[in-house]
């Protein structure tokens, strides 16, 4: 499957994006990024690669131009980070390609924060939420989030359990915390970031609803 480059018209700006649509994609994953990531992260790439294979669409945008990301405060501007993301989704739903796809949010890092705050702000229009090593706790109030959430921490990233265990606690949507043995933050140990792509997959697999006239002949 072909991965193409594309820009995506933000204001003034033109945001730089990766995007794959497999041919019978039923579904799209749009990528929030940790700060100092980017749509390069290989880590989210293989997740990616992992959901385009399961026949699912992803998007990995760089919310940050190239000379925003300079400014290390931009990158923790949850509220910036939300807004643009929220002005991608917009965007991508109306292209030919991607239109009537249930679209779901997989933010890692700070980027768990902005994909709760956009999901919050379309309400049912995003289906499903999964944060991987993520700060769901910088999030502005996530009790307005509708969308199920899956929460997804290393084991050995104990302080960053017990911020998602905050987070938790202040979510009304349905919502549950996994606990992968063994990984860090970054769940570089061999194998961990396999047991995250089934995780998501599994999650989004179980909330996004497909439309039924997708591929209809």
């Amino acid at each position: 499957m072909e991965t193409i480059e594309i820009t995506v018209p933000v204001n003034d700006l033109h945001l730089k994006a990766s995007l794959c649509i497999p041919p019978l994609a039923e579904s799209l994953i749009i990528f929030s990024h940790g700060s100092g990531s980017s749509r390069f992260s290989p880590r989210n790439r293989k997740v990616a690669e992992y959901f385009n294979r399961e026949n699912i669409a992803t998007l990995l945008v760089d919310l940050l131009t190239v000379e925003e990301d300079r400014e290390v405060e931009n990158r923790f501007n949850i509220h910036l980070l939300s807004e643009r993301l929220v002005e991608v989704t917009a965007y991508v739903r109306e292209l030919k390609e991607l239109r009537g796809l249930p679209i779901g949010y997989f933010g890692a890092s700070t980027g768990a924060a902005s994909a709760l705050q956009a999901a919050a702000r379309f309400g049912n229009k995003i289906q499903a939420v999964v944060s991987r090593g993520g700060r769901p706790d910088l999030a502005k109030n996530p009790e307005h989030v509708t969308a199920p959430v899956l929460l997804i921490v290393g084991s050995l990233d104990t302080e960053v359990i017990q911020l998602n265990k905050l987070a938790a606690a202040h979510l009304r949507c349905e919502h549950e915390l996994k606990i992968v043995e063994g990984a860090s933050h970054l769940f570089e140990e061999p194998g961990k970031m396999e047991i995250v792509s089934e995780l998501a997959l599994s999650w989004f697999r179980n909330h996004l609803k497909p439309n039924p006239e997708l591929h209809v002949i």
